[in-house]
This record gives structure tokens, C-alpha cells and sequence, in this order.
């Protein structure tokens, strides 16, 4: 736990009894700065860090006031993230998530390159140095093009003391249930790490889209991103993958979350009637969730009537399975300080701190 005195310095305007922002995604201060972490062939083939092409926010994708005072790439000065949201806000903890976007280069031992430099850079510059009080904590970067590469990976690096979950993008060319992905769940399941899925490469790259065909518009990509996280979550429940990887713990960041317990109605209507397809499954989807799925609040979904959400949160159970994301710096930032108008105190503790300190044995 971050001492009493640090947390004093840490920001007045919304010192709760304690933050933990489960979505925050440092960035490289140039493509060069990951190539120093690859060796060739790979190093020279690393062409650009951006990757999302053709789904790219139209007006900006960071908020403006993020870049560095000295002009550089928003979120690539650790001390300057530091100020403008640790600090800012008294949050205790950050989970970081680097944005890789391994999933999507067809040759797999490129990806798998590319994913290690990743996890080099964030350790070197973000956990191992500008990190003294540990409030910075890491994510495992996987390419899943090659299962059993990436379950060594996860085995090179969960031994460090602040990397707390690997990470995948929702980009997929099948759902994530299906048991090529095995090895990465036993990997995760034997070093006790979770598995935290972000979306970002559907349709891009060697990626199917999980929707009906590419969207035209960054607007219409970016609203139905939750909908991988769908096909992605009924894989797992279908496919039985949590009967067999018990201890085994999905993260589902920045998709929102209002949409789960509609999913989980309509999934639990069709198991009674067809449960002996999936002879796996021992018990209504919906009663793995608790045990096995966290979901993060970012992009918060707004409706007018606050009382609206709190209804959805209580159909969730939130209290159990919510935690708080910022998504910083990217341009739909949601504020501590403002997310969540009108929320019990007890609920609010439990999203914006307590579920993520138990999932990652925080302090």
C-alpha cells in the first residue's frame, strides 16, 4: 500500500480511499525505441508504431494536453504520466498496457519478436527504473500466433515482481476459447496470472473482424468494439475453458460493460435447451463469471438517467466483477473524479479499488 505520506503529496481532487486504474497505456517515445530491444532480422522489418491503419481516430486519438512539455508521444515520460494522472488523481496503482498490436502480422515469429521487445521496454523503462514506490504495474504483451511461444514468454517474465497479467489483443483469427489457445491459458494458470484481453486489431492486419464485414468509419470500429469481446467471452464460457483451467482469470478491458447481463440472459436461455452440445460446460454460463471474468469500466456508458446504470451495475453484479480503467491518455479519458455521479460509497470503493487489488495482490 502506498504510504500515508505519499499519498498526502499524491493530488487533491479526488483522493478516494483508494485508486486503481486498470487501463493505462504507456507509449514508446519512437519506433526506434523498441527496435533497441530486437535483434535481426526482425529489428529492421519493425517499420512504424502505428498499426491500426485504416481505424484511426479522425480528429485526434490522445487528449491534447497529454503530450510532454517537451512535445513528445502523450504517456511516454514516465514522470510526466506520474504528475498528470497519478499524482492528479491519488490513484495507488497503475496497470499499464502497451499497445504492441502483435496480433496482427501473419509471421508469427515476427510477432512474438515484437511482442518480447515490448516487454523488454516496458520492464527496462517503466517497472525495473522510474518505478522506486511500485506503483506502476505491467502487463505481459503475447502474440497468440504461436501459442507455445507466447507460453514461454509469460514464463520468462512472471517471475517479476510487478508484472501482475499477460495480455492479448481481442484481434483474432478465431475466438479465444478454442484450444489452440491452450498452452497460453496453462501458461497464465500455472504463474497466476491473469489474462487481460484488449480490443484494437480487429479487422486489421491478418485479423478477422468479428462483426458483419469492416466497418467503413473509425466511429462505427470503435463503438462496436465490445462486440469481440462477445464473441470472445461466449468462446470461453461455450468451449468449457474455465472447467478446464479452474484458476484461470479474464480481464476484459476498455469495451464497456453494459452489455453483459443481456449476453449472459440470452447465453443461459440457450444452454438449458442445447447444454448437451457442450457437455463441458457443468453450469449456467453466467455462474462463471463471478469466479472467472473481470471487466473494466472504460468507456463508462452514460445514460441520461444516472439511476439507469447503477440498475445495470446491480444486474452484473458490479460489485464483485467491475473495476475502475481511465483508458489514459487516449482521447475518451474517463476521469476518477468524474465517473460514476451518484454511486453508493461501498460500491464505488469495491469498482475503483478493491476488486483490482484482489485480482492482482496488490497491497
Amino acid at each position: 500500500m502506498i504510504d500515508a505520506k505519499t499519498l498526502k503529496n499524491a493530488g487533491p481532487k479526488n483522493r478516494l480511499n483508494g485508486i486503481i486504474d486498470c487501463d493505462v497505456h504507456p507509449h514508446p517515445k519512437s519506433v526506434d525505441e523498441i527496435k533497441a530491444y530486437m535483434q535481426p532480422p526482425w529489428r529492421d522489418r519493425l517499420q512504424t508504431a502505428n498499426t491500426r491503419g485504416i481505424y484511426m481516430n479522425p480528429i485526434h486519438p490522445n487528449r491534447l494536453d497529454s503530450f510532454t512539455p517537451n512535445g513528445g508521444f502523450p504517456c511516454s515520460d514516465p514522470d510526466f504520466m506520474r504528475q498528470q494522472l497519478l499524482d492528479e488523481y491519488g490513484i495507488n496503482y497503475a496497470i499499464l498496457l502497451p499497445r504492441a498490436f502483435a496480433t496482427m502480422y501473419p509471421n508469427p515469429e515476427f510477432a512474438t519478436a515484437v511482442a518480447a521487445a515490448y516487454n523488454d521496454w516496458l520492464a527496462d523503462v517503466w517497472l525495473d527504473h522510474n518505478n522506486a514506490d511500485g506503483r506502476c504495474k505491467g502487463s505481459i504483451t503475447v502474440a497468440p500466433q504461436d501459442p507455445m511461444a507466447a507460453a514461454k514468454e509469460i514464463d520468462r517474465w512472471a517471475d517479476h515482481p510487478h508484472m501482475v497479467q499477460v495480455m492479448i489483443d481481442g484481434g483474432s483469427r478465431a475466438p479465444y476459447g478454442h484450444r489452440q489457445f491452450y498452452p497460453i491459458f496453462e501458461a497464465c494458470e500455472r504463474n497466476g496470472l491473469p489474462l487481460a484481453l484488449h480490443p484494437g486489431t480487429e479487422g486489421v492486419g491478418i485479423n478477422d473482424s468479428q462483426i458483419s464485414g469492416y466497418p467503413a468509419t473509425y466511429i462505427e470500429w470503435h463503438t462496436g468494439l465490445m462486440l469481440s469481446f462477445q464473441a470472445h467471452l461466449i468462446s470461453f464460457l461455450t468451449e468449457g475453458v474455465f472447467e478446464r483451467f479452474p484458476k484461470l482469470k479474464l480481464v476484459l478491458v476498455e469495451g464497456g460493460s453494459a452489455w453483459l447481463p443481456p449476453l449472459l440472459w440470452r447465453l443461459d436461455s440457450e444452454w438449458k435447451g442445447l447444454r448437451e452440445e457442450v457437455p463441458r460446460v457443468k453450469k449456467k454460463p453466467s455462474e462463471y463469471i463471478r469466479d472467472h471474468v473481470r471487466i473494466t469500466s472504460q468507456p463508462i456508458e452514460s445514460p441520461e438517467k444516472p439511476e439507469h446504470l447503477l440498475q445495470i451495475f446491480e444486474m452484473m453484479d458490479a460489485k464483485n466483477i467491475l473495476m475502475f480503467s481511465s483508458d489514459y491518455p487516449h482521447w475518451d479519458f474517463d476521469s476518477p473524479s468524474r465517473a460514476f455521479p451518484k454511486m453508493p460509497e461501498d460500491l464505488k470503493q469495491r469498482i475503483f479499488f478493491e476488486n483490482a487489488k484482489e485480482l492482482y495482490n496488490l497491497d
